[in-house]
């Protein structure tokens, strides 16, 4: 890859797991009873189709030092059942709002570590889950696990409840990278059970890599990617390590000197992309690897790729709610956010109200620019033919992008653009030309990870 254009292009910038980012929610106009407004709108619109859930189970009995998720770190199991207590009854205020048995179409528990969590009581959350509601006929439940931290027969449980995609953090197998990031697992654990969940059933087992990580080296890379061919997961989401010490106090454990930089950090992921796709593995979206097997391949073949707070998706429902500390629902056209910290969590669920303290409704320009930003993500392309599609914005947007185009990142035609194969690398960069309210309002201090 040419060195000058990741100079050129290495700026901070967002993930877009959504649009607008949360960096860019107006607060102001957002109340929690238009939230349920807004979330009975599209249920009813939507539930023939069915609608996702996404469980926020945060406990870990160790801090990973590279990790940007909302955590508790605690060896005290004692904290389950009380957890999925209050998860079910945040539940059940949807349940009311709903007023109709809702479908659905694809469950996530992430975290945190969600293999945390005994077999009973994870049994004890689906239950309860689906006992208020009904399953869709093409159902897709996944789970997040540490291999450390996952036994079979949790896996058996999981399973006998419906799940089929399992994915593991395995971030890097060098020892020395393992050590200063406080993610210890060996080869030889996540093996075996990765072994026991096919051998249960589990059809799509994902594994994450990160690249970019503190003293981590090509031959870090090498080792990692030989030893991940070995075991063979169906999927692969291979990240850019975000390092934003601002916001995660434990990523000071380390420093700037000991991170790749800039090219360095680009070859690590171009020496692990061209090593899985020598492996049969096919880059799909942004840091994303399938085979050709896996549905999320299919799914980026026929255009039902979607990408949410979740990730990269193989279903597109209208709704998602989130469950949980800190989780995020989405109602296409409003966002809300549970608060942060677990006592507080707790105690609001406890008092009868959902524990939204954040949010944002879409507006008209929001919503077309979402589904531009979306289709460049998903699709590596997007157009504009129809009056519905078209915006101001998205042409200022577009302005934005000529210097992209000069450096053969993608081409604009009439009504369409596309992204060149030479411009995937700088797909974010390119999502970042279209955000306007990233354009109206520039921020004053680091807020987003570098975007190579």
């Amino acid at each position: 890859m040419d060195s000058s254009l990741i100079r050129k292009y290495n700026v901070a910038g967002p993930r877009y797991t959504s649009y607008p980012t949360v960096p860019y929610w107006d607060p102001h106009s957002f109340s929690v009873e238009t939230w349920k407004e807004k979330v009975t709108e599209t249920f009813l619109k939507t539930n023939d189709y069915g609608i996702s859930l996404y469980i926020h189970l945060p406990f870990c009995e160790s801090l990973c030092t590279y990790c940007g998720c909302n955590t508790r770190i605690t060896i005290n199991h004692k904290v389950e059942e009380p957890y999925i207590e209050t998860v079910l009854k945040e539940w059940n205020m949807y349940l009311r709002i709903f007023k109709t048995k809702p479908t659905i179409k694809e469950i996530h528990l992430g975290g945190g570590t969600p293999t945390f969590f005994s077999s009973e009581n994870l049994e004890r959350l689906i239950n309860g889950i689906l006992s208020g509601a009904k399953r869709a006929d093409d159902f897709e439940f996944g789970i997040e696990g540490h291999p450390n931290y996952t036994k079979p027969e949790q896996l058996q449980a999981l399973f006998n409840l419906g799940f089929r995609r399992l994915s593991f953090g395995i971030q890097d197998f060098d020892l020395r990278v393992q050590e200063i990031v406080n993610r210890l697992q060996s080869f030889e654990q996540v093996k075996s059970i990765t072994e026991a969940a096919r051998s249960i059933g589990f059809e799509s087992v994902n594994y994450d890599l990160i690249y970019g990580l503190p003293l981590q080296t090509k031959q870090s890379i090498i080792d990692t990617v030989e030893k991940v061919r070995q075991l063979r997961p169906d999927r692969i989401a291979f990240y850019s390590y975000a390092h934003v010490p601002w916001i995660k106090p434990g990523q000071r454990k380390f420093t700037e000197l000991d991170l790749p930089k800039d090219e360095e950090k680009r070859a690590l992921y171009e020496l692990g992309r061209t090593m899985l796709e020598e492996s049969g593995y096919v880059e799909i979206g942004m840091d994303h690897f399938a085979l050709q097997s896996d549905s999320l391949y299919q799914a980026s073949r026929n255009g039902s790729l979607h990408r949410n707070f979740m990730g990269y998706t193989t279903t597109s429902t209208k709704l998602q709610i989130g469950l949980g500390v800190s989780s995020i629902g989405d109602s296409w056209n409003a966002f809300a956010q549970n608060v942060k910290v677990f006592e507080e969590y707790v105690k609001i669920v406890n008092d009868g109200n959902l524990p939204v303290f954040k949010g944002h409704f879409l507006s008209h320009e929001d919503l077309i620019l979402r589904r531009h930003i979306l289709n460049i993500m998903c699709r590596f392309e997007t157009s504009w033919k129809e009056e519905s599609e078209q915006h101001a914005s998205l042409y200022d947007g577009l302005e934005r992008l000529k210097e992209m185009v000069k450096d053969d990142l993608l081409t604009i035609e009439p009504f369409e653009l596309r992204i060149t194969e030479k411009g995937r690398p700088f797909v974010r960069n390119i999502c970042m030309a279209l955000d306007s309210r990233l354009w109206k309002s520039q921020p004053k201090t680091t807020i987003f990870s570098s975007t190579v």
